[in-house]
């Protein structure tokens, strides 16, 4: 790994991991462009370069972590009250108990399906078809959110379907973002709160990643001889790159059709599996 090609994934993670385009398709595309342009085999994926990864989605952790400090201080200060007087009426810790039970359903979509994601990694053509699906959920969403009536707050229901659209979108190519959101307008949320319900969402489970991972799969030995200076450039690029994207994507969303992400994921996909199905 260099250093050109960490920054230049790392602009594509702090793009695509807020936007409903898949973070993970677009990681995958990256890196297997470059082993195309460079004739390197696919097959051949270090550890190296699936710990940055890791890291590049720990950059936009604390891009959100950030961004939402205030949301994220007032829904932990609930959770502490409520736990105390026993009483989780509050707006606010109730939504702090939906992102938790939603990180449980989350994991239990998602650990079956890990052995599968890791495979897709070496297979660019099927995560291009993915996000095609992606697209269409997408369109999906918009035409199902003008016939269900619109409410603001996030209730039981709802925070269980996202959790499992997000356990579902483990997958490369099946953008978290993107089914988080169109699930949350699936269930009656206005496009704006359906986003940062979204965001608030994938806090714990980018921060379980981020600091387990490393630990359980990381020999320290090899990773001594990583380059330390392309994986942190290409960290604090991820989540400068992020919080822009948070900040205008918010304002894009409360106002505009997600309909241009979809467009963008049926082409995208669409030319990806051919590219990769011709040369790869």
């Amino acid at each position: 790994m260099n250093f050109i090609q960490a920054v230049l994934m790392g602009i594509v993670q702090g793009l695509s991991e807020f936007l409903p385009i898949s973070s993970s398709a677009h990681l995958v595309f990256t890196s297997n462009f470059y082993k195309v342009f460079k004739g390197i085999e696919i097959v051949q994926h270090s550890n190296e370069e699936i710990f940055f990864d890791i890291m590049l989605h720990f950059g936009t952790l604390i891009a959100v972590l950030i961004f939402f400090r205030k949301e994220i201080a007032e829904i932990l200060k609930a959770l502490w009250q409520g736990v105390k007087s026993k009483d989780f009426s509050d707006k606010n810790a109730k939504l702090g108990l939906y992102i938790i039970l939603g990180t449980v359903i989350t994991v239990a979509v998602a650990l079956p399906m890990e052995k599968v994601a890791e495979k897709l990694v070496y297979s660019p053509a099927i995560v291009g078809i993915l996000l095609v699906i992606t697209g269409f959920v997408l369109f999906y969403s918009e035409y199902r959110s003008k016939k269900t009536p619109v409410k603001t707050q996030v209730d039981l229901k709802t925070s269980i379907f996202v959790a499992i659209a997000q356990g579902i979108a483990a997958l490369p190519g099946f953008s978290r973002s993107g089914w988080t959101i169109a699930t949350g307008l699936f269930n009656g949320l206005d496009r704006l709160s359906a986003a940062r319900y979204s965001f608030l969402l994938s806090i714990p489970i980018i921060l379980g990643a981020s600091m387990v991972y490393p630990f359980i799969k990381i020999d320290l030995h090899e990773a001594l001889m990583y380059n330390w200076s392309a994986i942190a450039a290409g960290t604090l690029v991820s989540g400068l790159v992020g919080y822009a994207c948070i900040k205008y994507f918010l304002k894009f969303v409360s106002k505009f059709s997600l309909a241009i992400f979809g467009y963008y994921c049926v082409i995208a996909g669409i030319l990806t599996a051919i590219f990769f199905t011709v040369f790869a």
